[in-house]
């Protein structure tokens, strides 16, 4: 979908959301082919009347430049008039320049639940091990560490003692169609490859799907939203793709399928929650996303540190973003986020800020994936997740002429150690 087109349903959204008739539309949109079966299921299993518009509406975004020209003609067709001319006349007015949204911090009693999208505190950690790759296939040996015993017995972690652990999907989008007009993600194997053998060793059952569609990717998913996890401890999703800004209600970003078409990282996430996986209530959800927030590019500012130079790989890093705009603040009714259950035990790793691009290098892979199979490497066997991705931050910090900051959005209520063992 066009960013005009884009604009025109954030403006028309409250409206959107406080009058639509979504029952009617169910059978033209599906026949019309707007939408699969699959995803017309997700939509009526958001809630309410309400929050079935609200989801409708953000869903729109995703579906292609004609995706508002027939939107409109289903209105037609289910008599919502008032609605169609409303999309129709906001298609011919001029538009206004999105206001570029800047999170903030949100700090509450105990700390718990709270989203965070930040930079993270500086941590040195590099050593020559962290520039080591093994080929693929090649099998690699975990260096087995003596673990704290006294950070398993704690209320406030995780157990991760099952075997395996979890299961592990990594979904590679490499090569995209040619009408989608996105590049094709030289490097993207080599990440694929130390995210498979670095999950394997921390005891995940890893499985790998490359070049998806959106549609696919809505199947491979659901597929292991709908295993039986009661057995295991935990469930890891890994993604790497070209990525761009979109709106949201809980998770910033979406991801493109191989075919252009895209799917939001919120309902990426919410396949997982409590509701949708059962056998996965009370068990950690990782979500570790490698593609671009945007397509900003952050040229950083200059300070008095110590900071690690960075070193020349003899090659120039490509990004993973997508055109975007950043979406009007004042887009929703205030009491929509107030009505939305509260998801735990889920965190969701971003490879870069918000509205900024994702740098990758088209020999050693992505800045964010080669730091995050590092410092794994080197420091899972003493300190919990949040403390891992600080020394992620800190690594991809330091690199290269354009900068480039992960974050996370946490809403974990323990610690995780990763069993390495």
């Amino acid at each position: 979908m066009e960013e005009a087109q884009r604009e025109v349903l954030r403006r028309a959204r409250v409206r959107l959301v406080r009058e639509l008739q979504v029952r009617p539309l169910w059978e033209p949109l599906l026949s019309r082919a707007l939408f699969t079966q699959d995803m017309i299921d997700d939509i009526q299993r958001a809630g309410t009347r309400r929050d079935q518009a609200r989801q409708l509406v953000t869903d729109l975004e995703t579906r292609g430049r004609r995706a508002l020209s027939v939107f409109i003609s289903c209105l037609r067709e289910t008599d919502q008039h008032a609605l169609a001319a409303l999309l129709s006349e906001g298609c011919q007015a001029p538009q206004v320049t999105p206001v570029d949204i800047r999170p903030v911090e949100i700090i509450r009693p105990g700390g718990q639940g709270d989203v965070c999208v930040k930079p993270f505190v500086p941590v040195p950690s590099t050593t020559k091990r962290e520039q080591e790759a093994t080929r693929p296939g090649e099998k690699q040996d975990l260096v087995k560490f003596p673990q704290d015993k006294s950070r398993r017995s704690s209320d406030l972690v995780y157990s991760l003692k099952s075997e395996p652990c979890g299961h592990c999907l990594i979904i590679n989008n490499v090569d995209f169609s040619l009408g989608s007009g996105l590049s094709t993600r030289t490097g993207s194997d080599v990440d694929c490859e130390k995210m498979k053998r670095r999950f394997r060793l921390l005891h995940f059952e890893v499985a790998v799907e490359r070049n998806l569609t959106a549609e696919e990717m809505v199947k491979a998913l659901n597929k292991l939203a709908k295993k039986d996890h009661s057995a295991l401890d935990c469930c890891v999703v890994v993604i790497l793709s070209h990525g761009y800004q979109a709106s949201h209600i809980q998770f910033p970003g979406g991801i493109h399928g191989t075919d252009g078409e895209s799917i939001s990282v919120e309902t990426i996430v919410n396949y997982f929650n409590g509701s949708r996986c059962p056998s996965l209530g009370g068990k950690p959800k990782l979500f570790f996303i490698q593609a671009c927030g945007g397509e900003k590019k952050d040229p950083g500012f200059e300070v008095n540190l110590d900071s690690p130079e960075d070193h020349p790989t003899g090659s120039d890093p490509e990004s993973d973003a997508a055109p975007f705009q950043a979406a009007p603040e004042d887009y929703d009714e205030p009491d929509a986020v107030a009505s939305l259950p509260t998801p735990s035990d889920i965190l969701v790793s971003y490879s870069t800020f918000p509205g900024f691009v994702s740098w990758r290098d088209t020999q050693s892979g992505s800045w964010y994936i080669e730091t995050l199979d590092s410092v794994l490497d080197q420091w899972a066997h003493t300190e919990d997740l949040l403390t891992l991705l600080l020394r992620v931050s800190n690594g991809v910090s330091s690199k290269g002429k354009y900068k480039q900051i992960p974050g996370c959005f946490n809403f974990l209520r323990k610690r995780l150690f990763f069993n390495t063992k």
